[in-house]
């Protein structure tokens, strides 16, 4: 539990993901090594150097009426799918709750970017000078939180949360810190992420940082920790938990998934993109500062791991200065190898699959990792789902760019 304050639980998940729309189809088929990347389709892939995604597949039509649906961009979409779900796991009746204690925080990197690309075609590209009349709402940072907010009639605290790919992290991290603090008895957070337009998708290839697609199988292209990795793969999706105080949760007699125990957040000062492993190590010791736990407690970390030639050495390095000689007992994966990066959602989904993990008593496996690159010297579980039945607490890492970092632990109910 966390070293001050009201003790915090998580009591519901809700996903939409390249790998499955509920936690035990993603956990499952993560654990199985499927993989949710894939070739885009034309005519966008034919304007793309390297044409793969995490692409989820969705109809908005079939949880929004028309009229609504032309209000919410696909980010905005996926969320409220999300914490729909979450809210329904926790078996949470909203009505039964005091609404001004209830609040949501939502991370986005990017948010509206597929109406902001729209609008930008119909205004420069097609030369109208007219746009959608609710390009505003559409695209607007606060639109998912807004909406999470108007759709439950939540008077509490509410945040969005841009910190690039930690955002949703961020978002998790200081709504618990809300509950602990007494600000609120129940918190809706996580993130979410719709970054495949084309206009977003050429801006990610000019900064050189996507993977190039593995010709004799395209789903492998991302490949953490790997010596042949090339990158990282754009993935879109939505992952919310509910956030309880636990007298709260015992008081309605909620089924607990886990204790939140520690948040870390810390800012790397030193480059833009370029990350560092002070930076990322900082992070971690202040999650375990904040958990009052010491690293030999935890058992599995679902790490960053981009597949990118830095990040991946930059955060096995910082792993192991924190761990020590734990390091080489400790279950590390990447799961960005199977469901792409989430960009600002990520850091949200690879807490859930953390949380997940937690409760399976098994870490899900790095997959197409080939060869290891020399340079990554920690146990990345290749060999397919590992049991872990001593399992007992769990680290989520999200490092971003632009140097804030956010480290989540769960611990064990």
């Amino acid at each position: 539990m966390m070293r001050t304050g009201r003790p915090v639980v998580v009591t519901g998940i809700g996903v939409i993901s390249p790998l499955g729309h509920d936690p035990a189809t993603l956990f499952q088929r993560l654990c199985s090594g499927s993989s949710g990347v894939r070739l885009l389709d034309p005519p966008l892939a034919q304007q793309l150097t390297a044409p793969i995604a995490g692409r989820v597949d969705f109809d908005g039509a079939a949880y929004f009426e028309p009229p609504r649906l032309r209000m919410l961009d696909r980010a905005t979409q996926f969320a409220l799918v999300a914490a729909r779900s979450a809210l329904r796991a926790a078996n949470l009746d909203l009505a039964q709750i005091d609404r001004p204690r209830c609040g949501v925080f939502v991370g986005t990197g990017m948010a509206g970017t597929e109406s902001s690309d729209a609008g930008y075609r119909s205004l420069y590209g097609a030369g109208n000078q007219r746009v959608q009349p609710y390009t505003v709402l559409l695209a607007m940072n606060h639109a998912a939180a807004a909406w999470i907010g108007i759709e439950h009639a939540l008077a509490g605290p509410s945040l969005t949360i841009s910190t690039a790919c930690s955002s949703s992290a961020v978002a998790i991290g200081e709504a618990c810190l809300r509950i602990a603090h007494g600000q609120a008895d129940v918190m809706i957070a996580g993130g979410t992420e719709a970054p495949l337009s084309l206009g977003s998708l050429k801006a990610w290839e000019a900064l050189r940082t996507l993977a190039t697609v593995d010709a004799k199988d395209p789903s492998s292209s991302c490949r953490p920790f790997s010596r042949d990795r090339t990158g990282m793969v754009l993935a879109e999706g939505a992952a919310f938990v509910v956030l309880e105080s636990l007298d709260h949760a015992q008081a309605r007699g909620a089924a607990l998934l886990a204790h939140v125990a520690g948040y870390g957040l810390t800012n790397d000062p030193a480059h833009i993109t370029r990350p560092s492993v002070d930076g990322q190590a900082a992070a971690m010791r202040a999650a375990l500062a904040h958990a009052d736990m010491a690293p030999q407690e935890i058992g599995y970390v679902n790490a960053h791991g981009t597949g990118t030639a830095a990040n991946d050495i930059v955060e096995s390095a910082a792993i192991r200065r924190v761990f020590g000689t734990h390091a080489d007992r400790l279950a590390v994966s990447s799961t960005k190898a199977m469901h792409g990066h989430l960009l600002g959602a990520a850091g949200a989904l690879e807490f859930a699959i953390a949380l997940l993990a937690l409760q399976a008593r098994a870490a899900p496996p790095t997959r197409h990792l080939r060869t290891q690159d020399a340079a990554c010297d920690l146990d990345y579980v290749t060999e397919g789902a590992r049991p872990l039945p001593d399992l007992a607490a769990v680290m989520s890492n999200s490092f971003a760019f632009g140097g804030t970092n956010a480290v989540l632990i769960a611990r064990a109910v």
